[in-house]
């Protein structure tokens, strides 16, 4: 027997709070920011083609999300305004990084940290 994986119910994007919220047939509600997703994008520009090949994503605290089209029954493609839009975010992948959420942000922010990336979360934004 096949697994199936959760699907989302509404997906809503909240443009002047920079939030997309999805809800999903298994009771799931997750509220992602935009820069959350942008720097967590499925691309191979951000993931790179394999392990620790990953390009860290800086000064994208403003970006947005344009438009979202979908792809088939199994994904959406996300357009952000910073003119990123390589992403496909299967159902699978917007689940995980909705129930990931807080680890992965601190994995973010501290990649930042370590890097010397200005961000207002860590207090030394420009």
């Amino acid at each position: 027997m096949a697994q199936t994986h959760p699907h989302p119910t509404e997906i809503n994007l909240h443009q002047k709070s920079r939030v997309l919220e999805i809800k999903f047939d298994d009771g799931a509600h997750f509220e992602l920011p935009c820069e959350y997703l942008r720097v967590y994008s499925p691309s191979a520009e951000v993931q790179g083609h394999g392990p620790g090949e990953g390009t860290l994503q800086v000064d994208k605290e403003d970006v947005n999300i344009e438009r979202i089209e979908p792809v088939g029954t199994y994904a959406i493609q996300l357009y952000f305004d910073d003119e990123h839009n390589t992403g496909i975010y299967s159902w699978e992948t917007l689940y995980r990084l909705g129930k990931n959420k807080d680890q992965y942000w601190q994995e973010y922010l501290d990649r930042l940290r370590a890097a010397g990336a200005p961000h207002s979360q860590l207090g030394n934004k420009d």
